[in-house]
């Protein structure tokens, strides 16, 4: 039994979702010279808008456009971060109805990109600003809450938790009441625990494994597992090399409620959720003929 969704139909533009039987599949397109998976090969204004909507034709039905990565490194400055992620949200907005979020903490980067189209402001600090949830209120657009303990750009190290889970919903429970203090209806809340965000590797698993306690808040969760380093660290793999770990990792989350999972590899990950929502009894066969003819069909070898 999967834990119940206070407010499960989402309404993104012109795309609607029911997070009791569906789940969105996000694609990461980061506009970064030291982007965390791609080095960069989408830092051109031109090669994010395509990578964009390839995402879209191998099924992603979001995109996560990100101009300032969440590793340590040197700050960006707003107008920097603003002329990275508003002309490809502008681009995207133009040519596909396809959902649009902007990882921005800053409330500047995210009216700009509001008004450019975007439809969700994905802060990965979970409210370091609170000013931003009176901006995304404001500009009707919805907004995620992710766990994390560093300031932006900044190292934490060796982060300690009495109990990760624990921790993570007492934090995101605490962030979704401040947002509410500063006008964001519940209904265009979701949360993310952040996997590998101020965390180990065992941190993350943990994370995985008990998805279902951050579901249980009660809002559209989100899991970013795609070729982090808890899969890489568990598998004793490179980044190229973690497509496999990621699909598990994606899967068992939706396993524990998750509603939105962020991705890389979008093609696999298209044909990996769309099974599981199938499994799940919410998708029908593409086609049924297995053995569903007037005779047994020869087993398979």
């Amino acid at each position: 039994m999967l834990p119940p969704l206070q407010h499960p139909i989402r309404t993104f533009g012109t795309r609607s979702f029911d997070f009791s039987r569906s789940v969105a599949l996000m694609a990461i397109i980061n506009r970064t010279p030291d982007s965390f998976y791609d080095d960069g090969r989408t830092f051109a204004l031109d090669a994010a808008v395509s990578a964009a909507l390839r995402a879209v034709a191998d099924g992603a039905d979001w995109v996560d456009i990100g101009g300032v990565p969440f590793a340590p490194g040197p700050e960006v400055g707003i107008d920097e971060e603003v002329d990275r992620v508003v002309p490809v949200v502008a681009a995207v907005a133009a040519r596909s109805d396809v959902v649009i979020s902007v990882d921005t903490f800053r409330p500047e980067v995210a009216r700009l990109s509001i008004a450019a189209g975007a439809k969700v402001i994905n802060d990965t600090t979970g409210l370091s600003n609170p000013e931003l949830a009176s901006v995304v209120a404001e500009g009707g657009a919805h907004l995620v809450l992710t766990h994390s303990l560093a300031a932006p750009r900044t190292v934490y190290p060796r982060p300690h938790y009495d109990d990760v889970v624990v921790d993570v919903v007492r934090f995101l429970a605490a962030r979704t009441d401040l947002a509410l203090r500063h006008g964001m209806p519940a209904e265009r809340l979701l949360i993310d625990p952040g996997h590998d965000l101020n965390k180990n590797t065992l941190h993350s698993l943990e994370l995985t494994r008990r998805f279902a306690e951050v579901a249980a808040l009660g809002l559209p969760a989100l899991a970013a597992v795609s070729n982090k380093d808890f899969i890489g660290e568990t598998l004793h793999q490179e980044k190229k090399d973690r497509l496999e770990g990621s699909l598990a990792a994606a899967v068992v989350c939706i396993l524990g409620g998750a509603r939105v999972v962020r991705m890389h590899n979008v093609a696999a990950a298209h044909a990996a959720v769309r099974f599981t929502e199938a499994v799940m009894g919410w998708r029908e066969p593409a086609y049924l003929r297995h053995n569903m003819g007037d005779e047994n069909a020869p087993a398979a070898r």
